[in-house]
């Protein structure tokens, strides 16, 4: 079993920046792909961010070069760095580990950017 812990989540101005982490526990593996998403009241749950186990990136373009996900195996920990933040990025953010036969998600961490 895997679990994972988001943190870093607040409000913040528009134009501002937040970096969100979300550390693994338990039968945790490099070889997992993270990802990160979020969903917002009223609008479908949407992948912002993933990694795989090989570091490549994806972004969709709502979020393209406004947001970074990294991953530290060692600290078996993932992050997502949110720069240039709007008021759209309102929602709660989760983190999701894929593994070859289960999928984990944490809890969740609500961000509020203001207009």
């Amino acid at each position: 079993q895997v679990q994972l812990v988001e943190s870093g989540g607040g409000s913040v101005q528009a134009g501002g920046s937040l970096t969100l982490s979300c550390a693994a526990s338990g039968s945790t593996s490099s070889r997992m792909r993270m990802n990160w998403y979020r969903q917002a009241p009223g609008k479908q749950r949407e992948l912002v961010a993933t990694i795989s186990s090989a570091g490549t990136t994806q972004y969709p373009d709502s979020v393209k070069g406004r947001f970074t996900i990294s991953r530290d195996n060692a600290k078996n920990t993932v992050y997502l760095q949110m720069n240039n933040l709007k008021s759209d990025d309102t929602a709660i953010y989760y983190c999701n580990a894929l593994a070859s036969a289960a999928v984990y998600w944490g809890q969740g961490t609500q961000v509020t950017v203001s207009s």
